[in-house]
């Protein structure tokens, strides 16, 4: 298995912003569901570095996931999506494409 490094935008802006927020959309329990996933398996704690971050500049996605070294954007991440994205993508190499909003660079860029 490749290492990969999976960064989780945990964000919260003030309630009311028009941006929105990806904590408000349940990405701190995504980022946990990581870490639960990760701490319950071996291989993957050796393989993987779990990241929770700030603002990815992607909120119209959000909850955003991004997985390095690939560049896999993946938005709308639910809890229930984190199983899926470790077996498929971080065990197995294979993106989850119902969930990827852009590859290689932040969607929205050129």
């Amino acid at each position: 298995m490749d290492f990969r490094h999976v960064f989780v935008c945990v964000q919260q802006r003030p309630p009311g912003h028009p941006m929105g927020s990806c904590s408000d959309r349940q990405s701190r329990e995504v980022f946990q569901r990581f870490m639960e996933k990760q701490q319950m398996d071996p291989e993957l704690f050796m393989s993987c570095m779990i990241t929770p971050t700030g603002c990815l500049n992607a909120c119209g996605v959000g909850p955003v996931v991004v997985v390095y070294p690939e560049g896999v954007w993946y938005g709308g991440v639910r809890p229930q999506d984190v199983d899926e994205i470790v077996e498929k993508h971080l065990k197995g190499g294979e993106v989850v494409e119902r969930l990827v909003v852009s590859k290689g660079k932040p969607p929205g860029m050129f």
